[in-house]
């Protein structure tokens, strides 16, 4: 049976009053040191699904989770078919205004960094630097047996090649570049091993869901908050600790937390504003502003 990530979370306390204003946003950004959060909304401008919206993807489907992937060859089979033809799908995807902004406000030396809970490579692709990959890229593989890392391209090569008649198409792209697809013809995908060590099991360099961030790159996020004045959430839930944890511990150090999402966060409690926009509208217009 596999167990369905956490769609949402349980807050008896009623609920925080939201603002379209961005002024208080456009002062903390204006002054510098600002660590940026970013999750999957700033990406559903660019076609990217998230999990957790109004029509996200887990009120839908249960993606892969770690114990189901290293269990069965099925499910890896599973996972990577469908993911075959996802990529295909998150590689073409492009940055959206959001991204774009996040790049500009970078360049214009208002931000310490920027920490990303998603795994599609838009931020760079926007033109950021430096961005830390909280849950990893899909853009690459690592084998669980050698820890050797490879090219996704690399893999979809071999892929098709192994799959030369492999007739799926997809209908509906998930986060993690997950698609629906028939099992039966789930059931006739061939599977390549690492050719690194021959035998080893390839994985996406990214963190399923069930599965640890590993410690160095959480401790270098708090770290970066702690080098920061102020921590900017954009398009992200928060409803997993993953990354929430680093909005609570800004908030501890008593460092604005400015939110910006589309409905209600986990984080809002500790907020000091939040705005309730899209994203490529709101950073295009914050970037206008500071």
């Amino acid at each position: 049976m596999r167990t369905r990530p956490t769609l949402t979370w349980t807050d008896s306390s009623a609920e925080l009053p939201r603002t379209t204003s961005l002024a208080e946003v456009v002062d903390v950004v204006g002054r510098g040191r600002v660590a940026v959060l970013s999750g999957a909304g700033i990406s559903t401008e660019s076609g990217i699904p998230d999990y957790r919206g109004d029509g996200g993807s887990l009120r839908r489907h249960t993606p892969m989770t770690y114990d189901d992937f290293v269990a069965s060859e099925h499910g890896r089979r599973r996972y990577w078919a469908r993911s075959h033809v996802g990529w295909r799908t998150i590689a073409r995807a492009a940055p959206n205004d959001g991204h774009r902004a996040v790049a500009e406000l970078q360049k214009r030396g208002l931000l310490t960094g920027v920490i990303t809970q998603n795994v599609d490579g838009l931020h760079q692709a926007g033109g950021a630097t430096d961005v830390i990959e909280l849950h990893g890229s899909l853009d690459r593989v690592i084998c669980l047996g050698c820890r050797q890392t490879s090219a996704r391209d690399e893999l979809d090569r071999r892929l098709h090649a192994a799959n030369p008649h492999f007739g799926g198409v997809a209908t509906r792209i998930n986060p993690d570049g997950d698609v629906e697809l028939d099992e039966q013809v789930v059931a006739g995908f061939a599977l390549v091993d690492c050719v690194g060590c021959d035998a080893g099991v390839l994985k996406p360099d990214v963190v399923f869901f069930g599965e640890n961030v590993p410690r160095p790159r959480v401790e270098q996020c708090y770290q970066l908050v702690d080098d920061s004045d102020a921590l900017l959430v954009l398009g992200s839930s928060l409803t997993v600790m993953s990354g929430l944890r680093f909005v609570r511990h800004a908030a501890r150090a008593g460092k604005p937390v400015l939110i910006i999402n589309k409905g209600r966060t986990r984080g809002d409690k500790e907020a000091t504003v939040r705005v309730d926009r899209p994203l490529g509208e709101a950073l295009t217009e914050l970037v206008r502003s500071v």
